[in-house]
């Protein structure tokens, strides 16, 4: 029998290299990872980069990013289709931001098959927006811009 001094230890250690492992699981750069702080600092300066909701569409109408549009789930075929669309006529150099935030994301569906799709068709400029735990959390609850597609009860 393993002694307790020595399992948690070990424990820890395993659980901590599946976190890093998780992690560089990303298709995206560490550089590519764009916080909600930054995100809100340059909307509110005025710059409009292209902001691609990859997610749900219940919970877009719910509350999204001000200005972002909505591609649906790219985590389905017509998710991605629907972001390939959404992107076709944009120059490669476009800065783009997608973002899902449906979930911890690290268990997100979304995020990197639409990271994937827009590496893949050329585009150079994209990012992810961290949203480490959810939209709500991460970006509607600390005050940074949202608006909602639902009418107002």
């Amino acid at each position: 029998m393993m002694n307790r001094r020595y399992f948690l230890p070990v424990l820890w250690s395993v659980a901590g290299a599946a976190s890093q492992a998780e992690q560089t699981n990303d298709p995206w750069p560490e550089d590519k990872l764009l916080q909600p702080a930054a995100l809100s600092g340059m909307l509110r300066k005025g710059e409009r980069p292209v902001i691609i909701a990859a997610g749900f569409p219940v919970l877009y109408r719910s509350k999204h990013i001000s200005g972002a549009r909505l591609t649906g789930p790219a985590g389905k075929p017509e998710g991605i289709s629907q972001l390939k669309e959404a992107v076709a006529k944009l120059p490669k150099n476009t800065q783009i931001v997608v973002y899902c935030g449906c979930c911890p994301m690290a268990q997100c569906p979304n995020i990197r098959p639409a990271y994937r799709t827009l590496s893949q068709l050329g585009y150079t400029n994209v990012y992810v927006l961290d949203l480490p735990v959810n939209f709500h959390t991460d970006w509607e609850e600390k005050g940074y811009p949202v608006e909602s597609s639902l009418p107002p009860r």
